[in-house]
């Protein structure tokens, strides 16, 4: 199965969420009744309430345009949704990480953060993989010293990817591990470091602050350091992801997204709310636990996934 079926496949909660009320629609007057329910369906799908709404000013400005009893046509309904949605995606479709590395001073050190669970470390491990069959020279770096079982997840997955992995021993100096790792990435001459930390609630202060301790020591040893700081969340949480990404991004200046978990929701139109708002890149997204599951955001692919419909035409 290729990327885009995959990605079809994936998004396949979320395109019924949305599906469901744009067919009722279809061959129907433009009921406002019927548009309150498209409205709300779009909302619950986390599309944003920013880009729902101006969607619907698009649709009622459409429908005032024709006879009320004039049913929509199916075609102009989904290209005007697919329009908007495209237009606000296109603003946080970002350079890929291969780009960036091949294109950023070397080592590029890239800093993943998160909350437990979202699927951070696999993320991370994951484009390790992907950067070593791309021809870089990937080092890991194991900074989440708080719980063993991290450490040993990312020893797992370096063996198997046969990638270094610089290590503590748990209860350690996160710092203290970050500044080993990148003092074997010279004397190794590694092209990028992979920095894991603990999954913390963006809410804890104290662990905040261990992040930021983190980014001092990176640009002290090395001046422009981290060049990336990539969160990870899981679209499963909906609006919670984008509180997540409002206090990471406030407290250690996220650069880059990775959008987990897409296959298991019908709330993927996070994505769409996070751009809206934030305005940061989507880098990755994952539909799945296969390492080729992880790819790289492009709006175009996203929006005719979520619809199982090609866009044509220029965007409004």
């Amino acid at each position: 199965m290729g990327w885009v079926q995959r990605l079809s496949q994936g998004l396949t909660k979320t395109r019924d969420a949305v599906r469901t009320s744009l067919d009722r629609l279809i061959g129907r007057g433009p009921d406002p009744k019927v548009l309150d329910e498209l409205e709300a369906a779009l909302i619950a799908a986390d599309l944003g309430v920013r880009t729902v709404g101006r969607l619907m000013d698009r649709l009622r400005t459409q429908a005032h345009s024709v006879d009320p009893a004039a049913p929509i046509a199916a075609q102009r309904l989904l290209s005007l949704v697919q329009e908007t949605i495209l237009e606000t995606l296109r603003s946080c479709e970002g350079e890929s990480i291969d780009r960036l590395v091949s294109s950023g001073p070397r080592p590029y050190v890239i800093l993943a953060v998160g909350v437990n669970g979202v699927g951070k470390t696999t993320t991370v491990a994951k484009l390790a993989q992907r950067l070593r069959h791309g021809g870089k020279a990937p080092l890991l770096v194991a900074a989440d010293t708080f719980r063993a079982a991290a450490i040993e997840q990312l020893e797992v997955w370096a063996r198997r990817i046969e990638v270094p992995l610089i290590r503590h021993q748990q209860g350690g100096d996160p710092a203290a591990v970050v500044f080993d790792g990148l003092a074997a990435a010279r004397t190794r001459g590694a092209d990028v470091v992979l920095i894991d930390t603990a999954g913390r609630l963006h809410t804890k202060v104290n662990l905040m602050d261990e992040l930021r301790k983190i980014k001092r020591v990176l640009a002290r040893e090395l001046p422009g350091a981290p060049h990336e700081v990539l969160l990870t969340l899981d679209a499963t949480v909906g609006q919670n992801a984008l509180s997540q990404a409002r206090q990471f991004n406030e407290a250690v200046g996220v650069t880059g997204i990775a959008l987990t978990k897409l296959d298991g929701t019908a709330r993927g139109g996070i994505v769409v709310a996070i751009a809206e708002e934030l305005k940061i890149p989507v880098r990755l997204i994952g539909v799945g636990e296969a390492a080729e599951d992880l790819q790289d955001f492009r709006a175009r692919e996203f929006v005719e996934a979520l619809f199982s419909s090609q866009i044509h035409g220029p965007v409004l």
